[in-house]
């Protein structure tokens, strides 16, 4: 992949990727809610001048699409990740669900990344890989919720995994890849020293991903290690 558009590269997955694509000689927009303080970014991206621009994104702010796509302009992306996202709120158990909260995870994490694609979708058309990818998570999996709880995070998610299903349909015509992402239980702020997944091992995985998807893959769901997961 020549050029790839992270959001939430700040820390974590996003970092990590970021990292890893530079590593493979891709050129990297990085976006951070606040790029002034993301000093392990930023660090990075002085150490590969001219792979790494740094970029405002706030998923709660709808102003900073708009400056985002002015600054990567008609740049063909070959790999738009929707990584960035908000974790789970204090009140999700059944009986005690605030519904303000709920419908700020949906903003963040279901329709952010679905405005982001809109504005995107020709940058990602004009390149030559043509991948979407949205950090989903196995939580947002109706087939496979045997658990409850949890109820923000997981109806966020859930409309997250609709949202990629319904890009794979209507962009397919372009020859855009959209697939909905689960990067496993991994080790990061959100996840907890306990999780059994590094963030390496995550992204190595995704990565190996990315490289073999095809149009058949289009409108899917996968576990970081490449395994179909169910709606």
């Amino acid at each position: 992949m020549k050029t790839v558009l992270i959001t939430g590269s700040n820390r974590g997955i996003g970092l990590e990727h970021t990292r890893a694509f530079v590593a493979r000689g891709t050129r990297v927009f990085a976006t951070a809610r606040s790029p002034g303080d993301a000093n392990e970014l930023n660090a990075l991206a002085a150490g590969h001048a001219g792979r790494i621009t740094v970029l405002r994104y706030d998923a709660t702010d709808p102003e900073s699409l708009a400056l985002l796509k002015s600054a990567v302009g008609d740049v063909p992306i070959d790999l738009l990740l929707a990584n960035a996202g908000a974790g789970t709120g204090p009140r999700e158990s059944f009986g005690a669900v605030d519904v303000e909260e709920v419908l700020q995870l949906i903003r963040i994490n279901s329709l952010a990344p679905l405005k982001l694609a809109e504005a995107l979708t020709e940058n990602v058309a004009r390149s030559e890989r043509k991948l979407m990818a949205f950090q989903s998570s196995q939580l947002g999996s109706i087939g496979n919720n045997t658990s409850g709880g949890r109820y923000g995070y997981r109806i966020s998610k859930a409309a997250l995994n609709m949202v990629a299903k319904g890009i794979a349909s209507d962009i397919w015509s372009r020859g855009v890849i959209a697939v909905a992402l689960h990067p496993g239980w991994v080790k990061t702020r959100m996840g907890g020293a306990g999780a059994p997944v590094s963030v390496q091992q995550c992204v190595a995985g995704q990565q190996r991903l990315f490289d073999k998807l095809t149009m058949a893959d289009s409108g899917h769901f996968f576990n970081y290690d490449s395994t179909e997961l169910p709606w």
